[in-house]
């Protein structure tokens, strides 16, 4: 289990940043897929815009933007119908053989 895997088991998400060009590193990695230098580890954003998402029975999911254009797939809490471009929060992350990730939408 890698570092990002054993910190989600723990309901932690965690992002590696290159620590000379500042871009996230997606998947996460030890080291930077454009400059080739080594990565930090740091917790990522919790609050996100729902970039698109369906329906499923009485369920939402949708694709997340977090941050820096880093994507992720998660179930959508909410009352109502949600909008492209609502802000998100992250609520629970944990890992069971796969990433698993639940937002709350975010009313104005």
């Amino acid at each position: 289990m890698n570092k990002f895997e054993s910190e989600l088991k723990n309901g932690n998400f965690v992002v590696s940043e290159c620590i000379t060009c500042k871009q996230i590193v997606w998947p996460t990695s030890d080291f930077c897929n454009i400059c080739y230098n080594t990565t930090k580890w740091r917790n990522a954003n919790n609050i996100g815009k729902i970039i698109e998402f369906s329906k499923k029975n009485n369920s939402f999911f949708g694709l997340i933007e977090v941050e820096q254009n880093l994507r992720v797939m998660g179930k959508i809490v909410t009352d109502k119908i949600p909008e492209i471009n609502q802000k998100v929060i992250l609520k629970e992350c944990s890992f069971n053989k796969t990433p698993k990730f639940i937002f709350k939408t975010i009313t104005n």
